[in-house]
């Protein structure tokens, strides 16, 4: 079984061909590694997909505009962001994107694509700020009048986006008693990944991820599945079970689907470190590279 070492020697591999890869060529940027837990170095779930300097957004946690910032990404916003579900931790920082991004120069609508749901909490994060709205352009900062405005598309699955070499595939996926939830796939010229979004083992990813170039899946260690002394703690193996991964099953979704590199991010986890989630991995049945993402690393 690999050591942690060489957990550490796919990373630090993987950050140097990123470093080495032509202008214009896809990277994958992780803005944001987290979980609902308060975590300094670990920002909201959020993930960019940047191709040929097209920023390309994946949630919006908490958090998301300064990692924007720390990564070089433009402050102004990405060509778009899309959103996998309407859980707080991956929509905290969405207000952030769309009133930021226009305070820092954005004058087109935001374009947001998402789950049922989207255009109502848009409409709600545009009331609440209303009075900001109204200041920044009547008052002496001379703000835009379209700027801080959404085109919101809500969809239910298949390719949401195609655009200049750019398709982005919606794929749906389980995610406990959320009605909607999804995971995209995302085919440039160059690159294809799979970012798997909040949910438990579900065969629409197996199936998008077959060969991809990289798959990037939340994950929670199987051994911390266990009942908490806390409200509602005893359902917590329950819970986990319904809502998200583990790392045998995930082994065992990387082992069908057989991508060239599987990331790790979006993970569940008290004290659990990457060697115990690697061996989970393996334990599942998955052979290749294996990453624990941190934030701001670039693949």
């Amino acid at each position: 079984m690999p050591s942690k070492q060489s957990t550490d020697n796919y990373r630090a591999a993987a950050l140097k061909r990123a470093a080495a890869r032509k202008p214009g060529a896809t990277t994958l940027v992780m803005l944001g590694t987290g979980m609902p837990r308060p975590d300094p170095s670990c920002f909201g779930p959020a993930t960019a997909v940047v191709f040929d300097g097209r920023v390309f957004l994946f949630d919006a946690g908490a958090g998301v505009m300064r990692r924007m910032a720390a990564a070089g990404l433009s402050i102004r916003g990405p060509e778009a962001v899309f959103l996998t579900h309407l859980h707080s931790d991956h929509t905290l920082g969405y207000p952030d994107l769309i009133l930021t991004t226009w305070v820092m120069g954005r004058r087109e609508k935001l374009q947001a694509y998402g789950p049922r749901g989207l255009k109502k909490m848009t409409k709600h994060i545009l009331a609440a700020w209303d009075e900001d709205i109204h200041v920044r352009i009547d008052g002496l900062e001379r703000q835009t009048t379209t700027g801080y405005k959404v085109d919101v598309h809500e969809f239910d699955a298949g390719v949401v986006y195609d655009k200049d070499g750019v398709r982005i595939t919606a794929i749906p996926v389980e995610h406990g008693c959320w009605k909607q939830a999804f995971g995209f796939r995302i085919d440039t010229p160059d690159r294809s990944i799979v970012i798997s979004g909040d949910t438990r083992p579900t065969e629409a990813i197996v199936e998008a991820s077959r060969g991809v170039d990289t798959l990037v899946h939340e994950v929670y260690p199987h051994t911390q599945a266990l009942p908490e002394l806390r409200i509602g703690g005893e359902v917590w193996p329950t819970y986990m079970g319904d809502f998200h991964t583990s790392d045998l099953e995930l082994g065992v979704i990387a082992a069908l689907a057989k991508p060239k590199r599987l990331v790790l991010h979006h993970i569940v986890r008290h004290g659990s470190d990457d060697d115990e989630l690697l061996a989970g991995v393996r334990a599942g049945g998955y052979k290749g590279p294996v990453i624990v993402a941190q934030d701001l690393d670039r693949f």
